[in-house]
């Protein structure tokens, strides 16, 4: 599947949704990962492997957890070539004061956002799509 490119479809169509729960980033060495731990991403760094995961499961794990955030999918099939869409829709939440982690994956991108402004994001993003669509 090659995805949507259109940066005007693309926010028009991006469908925000907000996933259940608070999520953490924690860091392992490289090649530490327990098996069966339940992590949403990781990326192996040269300082260690960076790891999302739900706030339960890395206490679970005993791992310190770092960023407690909420989980927003855009849910638009996003090309992995597409310009300027993740710039678009960080800089309408930077203009709100909110922080963002931003992770593209094979079909969609997702958003890490402060776990008290969850819902307020919502909005903003809800908004974009909004004027995008008018």
């Amino acid at each position: 599947m090659s995805g949507e490119v259109d940066l005007g479809r693309l926010l028009a169509g991006m469908r925000p949704e907000l996933r259940p729960g608070t999520y953490v980033f924690a860091t392992m060495s490289v090649g530490a990962v327990p098996a069966g731990l339940g992590v949403v991403m990781s990326f192996r760094e040269a300082e260690g492997t960076t790891l999302i995961l739900s706030e339960a499961e890395a206490a679970r794990a005993g791992l310190p957890g770092a960023f407690p955030c909420r989980w927003i999918t855009l849910a638009v099939q996003s090309s992995l070539s597409a310009v300027g869409f993740l710039a678009a829709v960080t800089a309408r939440l930077a203009e709100a004061g909110i922080a963002v982690n931003a992770v593209s994956a094979f079909h969609h991108d997702h958003l890490f956002v402060p776990a008290a402004r969850g819902e307020e994001a919502m909005g903003v993003l809800s908004a974009l799509a909004d004027r995008a669509a008018a």
